[in-house]
């Protein structure tokens, strides 16, 4: 095993001290070279650690906002979803522009099955709102408030929405043993009107 051994000009200051200052210089010496160690090559090692563990926890944070976001859109898919179904389930009490006609004819055919004279059946103008338009229609009908009655709870029974209002019986007289009365109403149904066909080019012009 080699002694260690100092420059020439450095051995030559300490020839002549006591043993213990020697060995004191060289434990000096020994750290000293320790410490340029410590600095050159490990130094650097620890900032690369800590430079790494840094990147590593920003790596894990962002993977837990990734993850948290990740249920919560899954949760917004899931309420999507539901949405969806129960958004379909209106549309059907909603007839389209196709179906109106069949569902005028068919509150006709109701008044006619109940006994009732149509006097007046006129379709007014259309009155837009947000995704729906209403569709008024004027009715004028002749029988047996009895007969009216019976009219007006199967239109209530269609599947499409119908709305009656503005009802006012006049004229009563009797006939061939039964009270008639003429019956004026408003008969209200809705159609679904958002997304239909040309509807974003007349938005874009």
């Amino acid at each position: 095993m080699k002694s260690l051994s100092l420059p020439p000009r450095i051995e030559r200051l300490v020839t002549g001290l006591p043993f213990k200052q020697k060995i004191l210089i060289y434990i000096g010496i020994l750290a000293a070279l320790v410490a340029v160690f410590v600095v050159i090559l490990i130094g650097p090692q620890f900032r690369k650690i800590g430079k790494l563990r840094g990147e590593l926890e920003d790596a894990q944070a962002t993977l837990s906002r990734v993850k948290h976001k990740a249920a919560n859109l899954a949760q917004f898919k899931a309420e999507l979803e539901v949405t969806k179904v129960q958004f379909q389930r209106a549309l059907l009490l909603l007839p389209d522009k196709k179906e109106i006609p069949s569902l005028l004819t068919n509150i006709s055919s109701l008044g006619n099955e109940a006994g009732l004279e149509f006097i007046l059946f006129k379709p007014k103008e259309e009155v837009p709102k947000d995704f729906y338009a209403e569709i008024p229609v004027e009715i004028i009908v002749e029988g047996p408030y009895h007969n009216v009655a019976v009219f007006f709870d199967k239109v209530s029974k269609l599947p499409r929405i119908v709305n009656i209002s503005n009802v006012s019986m006049t004229d009563p007289k009797k006939a061939h043993g039964t009270m008639m009365v003429k019956t004026s109403c408003l008969a209200t149904t809705y159609r679904f009107v958002e997304g239909e066909p040309g509807e974003d080019k007349q938005k874009n012009n």
